[in-house]
Formats: structure tokens, C-alpha cells, sequence
């Protein structure tokens, strides 16, 4: 049963919003994988408090660079564009690559998250998040 924003486990209803929000967008993808309910829950809960963790609600753009000199972790993302799919970096503007295929995305999405120890997380045209593979 998929969640929502304002219909989800009880379970999740001491986490601050922002953190619930992404909580239950993992939770569903894991579902959608064939996942148990349950450990959709802990596995989502555990990594939208570690989201929330790696991406504070507010930064300056100096952040982002200040984060990738000093070798910061930014999970990839596979996102629908105008020409097609994008791979980004989170927090970048600009995206790595675009390709016209999203399985060309996918595949090369996933091989720099494992060359980098990311992650590598794949949304469907809705901008909602699909799966994601875990290279951390």
C-alpha cells in the first residue's frame, strides 16, 4: 500500500515533516521493489534521516564547493530533462551527463556511484524517486 503525505506509518509520525516526506518516498520505491513492509520502513527511516543529515534545508552555494573540495559524498541522481534523462550530482545546477535513453543514464549513473562509493538514485518522470542502488 503506497503512503502519503498525510497518510503513512505511525511509525513515522515523530519525524520532523521534511525528513516523514522523504521517509515515505523511499519507503514506497522499496514496496515497489518487493520489499516487506516493515523493513520499507526501518530501511526508509534510517536513510531519510541520513538524507536529511547530508542535505541541510538551507546552503549557500559556497557550500557545495566547500563540500566537494573536501571530498564531500553527493549521491547521483537519474532525472527526467527536456532532452531526455540527466545524471546530477545532488546540489549541482548542472547535470554530468544527459542522454536521450534513461537506461544510458541508469547504466552510467550506477557506475560512477560505484567508482565513488555514492549512491545512485533513480527517479521516474514524475520526479519521484524509483529505486536506488547503494555504493556507500
Amino acid at each position: 500500500m503506497p503512503w502519503r503525505k498525510n497518510d503513512y506509518p505511525v511509525s513515522m509520525k515523530n519525524l520532523e515533516p521534511r525528513v516523514r516526506n522523504k521517509a515515505i518516498e523511499i519507503a514506497n520505491a522499496l514496496l515497489e521493489e518487493g520489499y516487506e513492509e516493515g523493513r520499507a520502513i526501518a530501511i526508509a527511516t534510517a536513510k531519510a534521516k541520513e538524507w536529511n543529515d547530508d542535505h541541510p534545508l538551507h546552503h549557500s552555494h559556497g557550500d557545495e564547493h566547500r563540500l566537494k573540495r573536501e571530498g564531500g559524498a553527493s549521491n547521483l541522481h537519474v532525472v527526467p530533462c527536456k532532452d531526455g534523462w540527466a545524471v546530477k550530482e545532488e546540489g549541482a545546477v548542472r547535470a554530468r551527463l544527459t542522454a536521450e535513453t534513461k537506461a544510458e543514464a541508469v547504466e552510467q549513473a550506477r557506475a560512477w556511484a560505484s567508482d565513488s562509493n555514492k549512491s545512485a538514485i533513480i527517479h521516474r518522470k514524475d520526479g519521484t524517486v524509483e529505486t536506488a542502488y547503494n555504493y556507500t
